[in-house]
């Protein structure tokens, strides 16, 4: 199969050809414009009213024409203009699991006093598109959606910010290579058998919250057993029944969740898998826990930025593998 020449690739590429830092700014030299079906089809029609006018020496012809071209002309500074002084920063990057999609945040500033109508953010490949005003001296944060196909670090890539405004007769674009990436986590197992670190290795219902002292977790009826400590009594002086606090901890303590722990013969992929159910899981019932990998250790804790950091690891797992 004849292959294209990386020279010569690199010669008819729009656009840079790798990551760039913040801030880009969309000077002349990096916007490009071509016309579209419809402005090759408008100048078409020029052409032949031109033909037409000169064999028929229709003067009214000619000033159609002409204006018609001016019309033209006055679209593609247009549309050229609606692109240039932008400038783009980079936001946040929301993760997600595989089939489902990654959130780009870019955060896109209008300098001058004018609107900018008729926007679009175009992904890599065609695969995410969002269209967008920007209102006069303003900054708007506009998010990019992509799909999530596979665990691992999705770069947002080649991203194109385009115009057809106004009259749709060219078009506009500029190529933006932001130096932005998500994680896609694994996809959890579903019925995961429990992690060897939990007592007793049930398979059903691991680590279910038992009543305890660390959490809120609702309101029942008083009973003459209950300690004044746990009694309501806010709600007992708006006039309403004595009603006593329940708390809620985690059985079995903390957890430790470790790559070699697994079943030797379990596939890399379904490793990644189990350990995020287990993750998902105890981050779900607020249990202490600590995961360990052949890439680090991290310590045990709880809450929604652990979580993350652990399903993260587990995203970027063999990244630097995959590089070499």
């Amino acid at each position: 199969m004849f292959r294209v020449p990386a020279r010569l690739r690199a010669l008819f590429r729009f656009g840079p050809g790798s990551p760039e830092a913040e801030p880009v700014t969309l000077r002349q030299g990096r916007i490009y414009i071509l016309p579209t079906l419809p402005g090759l089809a408008f100048a078409g029609v020029l052409v032949v009213m031109l033909i037409a006018s000169i064999n028929y020496t229709i003067s009214l012809g000619y000033a159609f024409t002409f204006l018609l071209g001016g019309v033209g002309i006055a679209s593609v500074l247009s549309a050229f203009r609606n692109l240039l002084r932008l400038s783009v920063r980079y936001g946040k990057a929301e993760a997600a699991f595989p089939g489902g999609n990654v959130v780009f945040h870019l955060l896109i500033d209008n300098p001058d006093p004018r609107r900018r109508p008729a926007l679009r953010l175009v992904g890599y490949g065609k695969k995410g598109e969002t269209r967008f005003d920007l209102p006069p001296a303003a900054s708007s944060e506009i998010l990019l959606s992509l799909p999530a196909e596979r665990r691992g670090v999705l770069p947002i890539n080649r991203t194109i910010l385009e115009t057809r405004w106004p009259l749709g007769l060219v078009r506009a674009w500029s190529v933006l290579m932001p130096d932005m990436e998500a994680l896609v986590f694994p996809s959890p197992e579903a019925n995961p058998p429990a992690p060897a670190s939990y007592p007793g290795r049930r398979s059903a219902n691991w680590g279910s919250p038992r009543t305890g002292n660390e959490d809120f977790a609702g309101l029942r009826a008083y009973r003459d057993t209950d300690s004044p400590r746990h009694l309501a009594w806010k709600v007992y002086a708006q006039g309403r029944e004595m009603m006593t606090k329940e708390f809620s901890a985690s059985a079995g303590g903390e957890l430790f969740f470790k790559w070699d722990d697994l079943p030797d013969g379990l596939p890399e992929e379904k490793r990644l898998s189990r350990l995020a159910a287990w993750l998902l899981h105890a981050g779900q019932i607020g249990q202490r826990y600590a995961l360990q990998l052949p890439s680090g250790e991290f310590p045990s804790a709880r809450g929604e930025a652990h979580l993350h950091r652990c399903l993260g690891a587990l995203a970027r797992h063999g990244a630097e593998r995959e590089k070499q």
